[in-house]
């Protein structure tokens, strides 16, 4: 069966009760290389969609980590009569105890999970949009419930069209710094908070090559990863915290985006800070011209950590971006003490776990039940912190 005859047989006119919709057909597929012309296509400036569901960040997710964790693409690709791309979902599906749960793509590794959309559609779009999207995955997906989380509320001051499902509030918030622009410095990071950073900077200024820089080659790109991938497992079990990197599909898969080229840039841009003898400090993230979202990070197991090369290394990314023109920089979900440091508001982000057959109803209840206790523990700190030491001690 050629290419096209594969996404006809799989292509059917949009439910009648969805006249309302712009929306004239919708295909399911999950061949990465049938969707990648409408997915790049939505990836073009003026459409609506994060950094994170970039065809060349997922494909290799898909290609390494997801294929290991058993996750099979499950790619919503909606036209107009026109045949012009409107949204694609970049799902997958897993088996979870018999119900088959579909989520995007990207696993533990994106902050933000959203569709890839037309903005003009984006901006109109109603439930009837919605309800021709979730009929095709009730009877041609094979899916029982979806489960998206992390969805951002809204994505460069336009609304996420999958706030109008069911929604709950995420377990965790994402710490965000705004940067208006051509704001003064101290408009980011206080002229105090600036100078107890210079302050620690003098011991590493001393050091022979001391820099901070964004890699650029692919040399350097290796390089700082294979100091990543050997400092990041000491520095988790230090903290007694699992290591999201430890399989070897990850690290294929981050090796693979951060080499990815996006026009001069990277599909995942790693900034470090560094002397000759050692590399002191690294934040990798992606960046889509108005905002930089941090994905990973670590610093020396040397003596050099106590003083606060992180922190150091954050105010040079801060100062790079905001006079570059950025309005914005996001740490990563979670509650870690130093992004506060900078970050004093939060990114609105929400869950929606929506049944699409009977089977699939107790596992929405049961994921939305869990999310939600999950989310009361973080917001309550006796019990986070006893959850935390319950973890140290038994992990």
């Amino acid at each position: 069966m050629t290419m096209a005859a594969a996404m006809q047989s799989r292509t059917a006119e949009a439910p009648a009760r969805s006249k309302a919709s712009r929306i004239a057909e919708i295909d399911i597929v999950s061949d990465l290389a049938m969707a990648e012309p409408f997915w790049r296509a939505l990836e073009n400036t003026g459409h609506l969609a994060t950094p994170y569901q970039r065809f060349d960040l997922l494909a290799p997710w898909q290609r390494h980590a997801g294929e290991h964790e058993g996750a099979a693409p499950l790619i919503v690709v909606a036209r107009d009569a026109e045949r012009r791309p409107l949204v694609v979902l970049p799902l997958c599906t897993r088996q979870n105890h018999g119900v088959t749960v579909a989520c995007f793509m990207g696993g533990k590794h994106t902050t933000f999970n959203m569709g890839l959309w037309d903005a003009d559609f984006a901006g109109h779009a109603n439930t009837a949009d919605l309800d021709a999207l979730l009929a095709a995955l009730r009877t041609r997906g094979g899916v029982d419930v979806l489960a998206l989380s992390q969805q951002p509320m809204r994505w460069r001051d336009q609304q996420n069209p999958f706030a109008l499902l069911p929604r709950q509030n995420s377990i965790n918030g994402c710490p965000l710094l705004a940067m208006p622009p051509g704001g003064p410095p101290e408009s980011r990071i206080s002229n105090s908070f600036r100078r107890r950073l210079k302050s620690k900077e003098k011991k590493l200024k001393a050091l022979a090559g001391y820099r901070y820089h964004l890699a650029t080659t692919d040399d350097d790109i290796t390089r700082l990863l294979d100091w990543f991938f050997r400092v990041k497992p000491a520095r988790m079990a230090e903290q007694k915290l699992p290591n999201v990197f430890a399989e070897p599909d990850v690290e294929a898969f981050v090796r693979s985006a951060c080499l990815a080229r996006r026009g001069e840039a990277r599909v995942i841009d790693i900034h470090a800070l560094e002397c000759d003898e050692e590399v002191i400090a690294i934040f990798a993230g992606v960046a889509d011209g108005r905002r930089f979202s941090i994905m990973f990070n670590t610093y020396t197991m040397s003596e050099h950590a106590r003083y606060s090369p992180g922190l150091i290394l954050m105010r040079n990314i801060i100062d790079r971006y905001a006079e570059a023109g950025y309005d914005a920089l996001d740490l990563g979900i979670g509650s870690d003490d130093y992004k506060r440091l900078f970050c004093k508001s939060d990114e609105e982000i929400f869950d929606s776990f929506v049944p699409l057959t009977s089977r699939g109803k107790l596992a929405a209840m049961a994921m939305s039940s869990l999310s939600h206790g999950k989310r009361l523990v973080k917001q309550n700190q006796l019990l986070f912190d006893l959850v935390r030491k319950l973890r140290r001690a038994f992990g």
